[in-house]
């Protein structure tokens, strides 16, 4: 019987812990992703291009597993699709896939390793939060983005549960550093009865 991680995965708070449990869930993960419903990419992604006019733009899928978030982008009409990730097994699946120009691995706590203002749009589709991301690398991933780029990411229900994710992303809004134009709950897994808000900011 293939092993389960979903359930494991929010318990998550180490990094080389949540790495080494994204490389051991590489194989599976598609499929037990799908089987539960996986929704927030595609919402992710629809959010997204309601916004940038031209999807030849560069986009950055930042925490882009196996490539789900990058294979919704794709459906959406974006054309240039960098990704990253922190588990190289994961960078693997996605890299058969044939949907990015570069994949690099990537440590979530470090400084994002890409040129200011390389990107037209970031994603980070289930990146921050319990079992993913720090709060902080909200910060750092707008300030990726020139004026005018788009930063869209998803927080489900287990990071909404602790104010300081929205917080960090309400204090952009507040300082004008961020102008939210997308905010919508909705399905993330509904297989497990979770969701996830999207949002989608523009950087001033």
């Amino acid at each position: 019987m293939q092993d389960k991680f979903l359930d494991k995965a929010y318990g998550v708070t180490d990094p080389e812990d949540l790495r080494r449990l994204y490389d051991d869930w590489s194989q599976s993960y598609d499929a037990e992703i799908s089987e539960n419903g996986y929704a927030t990419p595609g919402r992710a992604a629809k959010a997204l291009r309601k916004f940038v006019s031209d999807p030849g733009l560069p986009v950055l899928d930042y925490g882009c597993g196996t490539g789900l978030s990058g294979a919704a982008l794709k459906h959406e009409g974006f054309e240039v699709l960098d990704g990253a990730d922190i588990s190289t097994e994961m960078l693997d699946q996605a890299r058969g896939k044939g949907l990015y120009r570069e994949l690099l691995a990537v440590d979530p706590a470090d400084p994002v390793p890409f040129d200011k203002g390389a990107y037209a749009a970031i994603a980070a589709v289930g990146v921050i939060g319990p079992g993913a991301g720090p709060i902080d690398l909200l910060d750092r991933l707008m300030e990726q983005l020139d004026s005018g780029g788009f930063l869209v990411f998803s927080l489900n229900d287990h990071a909404l549960k602790d104010r300081r994710h929205k917080g960090r992303m309400n204090e952009h809004i507040d300082t004008g550093s961020a102008m939210l134009l997308h905010a919508k709950h909705g399905p993330h897994l509904p297989g497990i009865g979770l969701k996830s808000s999207v949002y989608v900011l523009e950087k001033r």
